[in-house]
């Protein structure tokens, strides 16, 4: 061991006098190891095949002598871009801004980029943004709002990650998902608590798993309780376009609900606008909740009690699902944990 630090020391030295950049051949001399093992090390394919104790000597050497890999021979050599492309639908909320976010700090970790490509109508198809796709790209991970984009780009060409899709039907290697069944579970149950029995659900008009999913739970939910009910309209994730919705769903003749279940925080928005055009009181005489935790939930008064959705860890559940796939290797199961925030928009219903 002390053999390896003087070699260290001795070539810290080397580099410093000289004017060029340390090589691999450095730091294989200096953790006095082989050239393969460096790079077997430093390109993550040590497991198997070298010690753990000598990748940890590999990699205190590399970072000693301030050595950086030639990327450019490295992907040449390897066939790989190092590029990744995220698609999702239009940013029309900081969600998937956060998704990005945590996806770019993972392939940054393994010296990877991430291509975000939003499509432009939010969903359906899009424009391939490169001349091929497969040739520029290692791998892709897609949103399952935005999965007719992957069609026109030829991503279910290359290593696919879905994320919010059907484990059962998805066209992607692996599938992240959220918890999503589980926080409608959270809503029904908190609603059901508080003595909710008549039920607005303000769905998304967008075909997804996703939303499928929070209409399939809160019906079933709803349905194991005696007395209680559950109507369901579709609206597009707009402020406006909930806001007709919920108005007319809100105005109709009959017995009024007393509980709106929004798919998500946009549309709960609109709702609060349709509730107060109509002299409804929020909590007293409509409870509404919503779905993703936006910086909008809290803006609002009485701030929203919606399912928080932690969006930077999907990102990276979602990247790094793609490199273990493009590692050869299966991710590992399950759905990522989500979280009732109760706050002033849900009470006890208000019984004449």
């Amino acid at each position: 061991m002390c053999a390896v630090r003087e070699s260290r020391r001795k070539n810290r030295s080397t580099v410093a006098r000289g004017s060029t950049r340390p090589t691999s051949r450095d730091v294989a001399h200096a953790a006095g190891v082989s050239q393969a093992a460096v790079s077997l090390v430093l390109g993550e394919k040590w497991r198997g095949r070298v010690s753990e104790a000598t990748a940890d000597r590999v990699r205190q050497a590399a970072q000693e002598l301030g050595y950086r890999p030639n990327l450019a021979a490295r992907n040449l050599r390897l066939g790989r871009t190092r590029t990744v492309l995220l698609v999702v639908p239009a940013l029309t909320t900081e969600f998937f801004a956060g998704v990005y976010t945590g996806a770019a700090r993972v392939a940054a970790e393994h010296d990877f980029g991430v291509v975000l490509y939003p499509s432009p109508q939010g969903i359906g198809p899009a424009r391939d943004p490169f001349g091929s796709a497969p040739a520029a790209l290692d791998g892709v991970i897609a949103s399952s709002m935005a999965a007719d984009a992957l069609t026109a780009i030829h991503g279910d060409q290359l290593p696919l990650v879905m994320l919010d899709s059907d484990p059962d039907g998805s066209l992607g290697a692996a599938t992240v998902n959220l918890d999503i069944r589980d926080g409608m579970r959270q809503v029904a149950e908190h609603l059901l608590g508080l003595g909710h029995r008549r039920f607005l659900h303000l769905a998304a008009d967008i075909a997804s798993w996703t939303f499928d999913i929070r209409a399939d739970e809160l019906a079933t939910r709803v349905s194991k309780t005696p007395g209680a009910q559950v109507r369901t309209i579709a609206a597009p994730i707009t402020i406006e376009g909930a806001l007709t919705a919920a108005e007319t769903a809100l105005a109709a003749p009959g017995p009024r609900p007393t509980a709106l279940v929004c798919d998500d925080d946009k549309l709960a928005v609109g709702a609060y606008k349709a509730a107060r055009r109509l002299g409804l009181r929020i909590p007293d005489d409509l409870s509404i909740t919503g779905v993703d935790d936006l910086a909008i939930a809290t803006a609002i008064d009485p701030e929203l009690t919606t399912v928080r959705l932690d969006a930077e860890l999907f990102g990276e559940r979602g990247m790094k699902a793609l490199l273990t796939v493009l590692d050869g290797r299966t991710p590992a199961d399950g759905d990522i944990p989500v979280e009732l925030v109760v706050r002033g928009s849900t009470a006890p219903p208000h019984l004449p």
